[in-house]
């Protein structure tokens, strides 16, 4: 093995252990957010009310995030699952802009470039799906 076959495994290695960590992250912070809004808390509940979609919406996005969380920690669905949830992202991202407004849009957008990094990091598994479903 050369120095430079060396640094590549290593490198890559790294890079897997990294996505990794971002992806347990990223589940964990979904899993509280669903909690908020599958237990109806009431910070939860007005903000769904000021925007007009109330308890549909609160619940319905609550089951989004709660089953794009658990996607993420099966590995035949991790792609799948990370690109469904840059789907909702890109939806806050435009409700928070469109509702609130102002400085409140960042929290969304992070969420959003977080949940990109992980779909591109995990593509492989998205295709390798798309894949075994064409067979």
């Amino acid at each position: 093995m050369t120095a430079t076959t060396s640094t590549r495994t290593s490198s890559r290695r790294a890079g897997s252990i990294a996505l990794a960590v971002l992806q347990g992250l990223i589940v964990v912070a979904y899993l509280f957010s669903a909690y908020s809004k599958l237990s109806a808390d009431p910070q939860a509940v007005a903000g769904f009310e000021m925007m007009g979609l109330g308890n549909v919406g609160l619940y319905g996005i609550g089951t989004i995030e709660l089953l794009g969380a658990l996607g993420l920690l099966i590995p035949r669905l991790m792609g799948l699952a990370a690109t469904g949830l840059v789907l909702l992202m890109i939806g806050a991202v435009i409700a928070t802009l469109v509702f609130v407004g102002g400085p409140l849009v960042a929290v969304p957008a992070v969420y959003l470039v977080l949940v990109s990094i992980l779909a591109w990091g995990r593509r492989r598994s998205t295709a390798e799906l798309v894949a075994s479903l064409r067979r």
